[in-house]
């Protein structure tokens, strides 16, 4: 862990501080407090990267902590961990997946204001609509506790009589979860939680300007009793290259992107296509682009201010 916050620099705050300034004091003295997650998680080991990559307060501009950046090496390792966790992890008893995910949630709500103040720091959001994604967050894993054991199928008769029809529903293995910056909680339990839940194990790939709410939330997920290999989260140093390689990678079979329209289209042509035709594979795409808020210069602000967080999208 590497935590750049000084007890001497935050010393220097003892005057009446801007709002600006006051923030900064706040999210920094924050930072060197908790033992923020840094590096990434594979194989049910934190493990270091090939090169770090600052996280800034966007707000201030100032570094509140140097996460690890995935090389060829940590890619590779993740979708074998992955691969290698899925036959064990997909005979679990859903009891037992129900179990775990019910733990997450419950240790997302025993830290909610933590990770509300990691949010905020590291999105820029207003502490009080970052309780709101957490409170909103956790409800994935409660939600997805109880649709563990409740997986569907069907049974009935063929329309010539003479034969039966079984419909049963299997994980189809591993999947590699891409989530944006927007939502740094909610979209990554949104998809952990139905993956856990069906038996899939996982690769998460948060937002690089947002990774330090994604690793609080797989170090609840490994302290919840998640198996090592079932969840992993890299941040690769070459992103397109290195998310190009492993959507090739036969091993993986599931594609889950949450992003901008613009990166959307770029990914689509050059991963998902090929994705797709080659293996069949499943993918779901989320491009966010709708709900824009315009303000009139003329507008009251305090009648403005309601209407965004309830627009759909990001």
């Amino acid at each position: 862990m590497r935590v750049l916050a000084e007890p001497s620099a935050l010393a220097h705050h003892q005057s009446k501080p801007s709002p600006r300034r006051n923030f900064s004091h706040l999210s920094l003295a924050y930072a060197y407090s908790v033992q923020l997650k840094t590096d990434l998680y594979i194989d049910g080991k934190w493990v270091k990267g090939e090169k770090t990559l600052p996280v800034h307060n966007p707000a201030t501009n100032e570094v509140i902590a140097e996460v690890q950046l995935a090389g060829d090496k940590e890619c590779e390792a993740a979708v074998t961990a992955a691969h290698n966790a899925f036959p064990s992890w997909a005979k679990t008893a859903p009891r037992v997946r129900a179990e775990i995910l019910r733990k997450a949630f419950e240790l997302m709500v025993a830290e909610s204001d933590h990770i509300a103040k990691i949010i905020s720091m590291e999105n820029g959001k207003v502490l009080s609509d970052a309780k709101g994604e957490v409170a909103y967050a956790a409800e994935f894993f409660r939600w997805f506790s109880e649709e563990a054991v409740r997986t569907p199928g069907d049974f009935r008769t063929a329309p010539s009589g003479d034969k039966r029809i079984l419909v049963t529903h299997q994980p189809i293995g591993v999947s590699l979860l891409i989530t944006p910056w927007n939502f740094p909680a909610a979209m990554a339990t949104r998809k952990i939680g139905p993956a856990i839940a069906a038996g899939c194990t996982m690769i998460l790939k948060p937002a690089s300007e947002t990774p330090l709410t994604a690793l609080w939330i797989v170090d609840i997920l490994e302290r919840a009793g998640v198996p090592k290999g079932v969840v992993n989260l890299i941040l690769p140093s070459k992103t397109g290259e290195q998310i190009s390689k492993m959507l090739h990678d036969p091993r993986v079979r599931n594609l889950s992107f949450t992003g901008s329209t613009e990166v959307g289209k770029t990914k689509h042509q050059t991963f998902e296509v090929p994705f797709h035709s080659e293996r069949q594979s499943k993918i779901s795409a989320d491009y966010h682009g709708k709900s824009i808020d315009k303000l009139n210069p003329n507008s009251a602000l305090a009648n403005a201010k309601r209407y965004p967080q309830t627009g759909l999208g990001g």
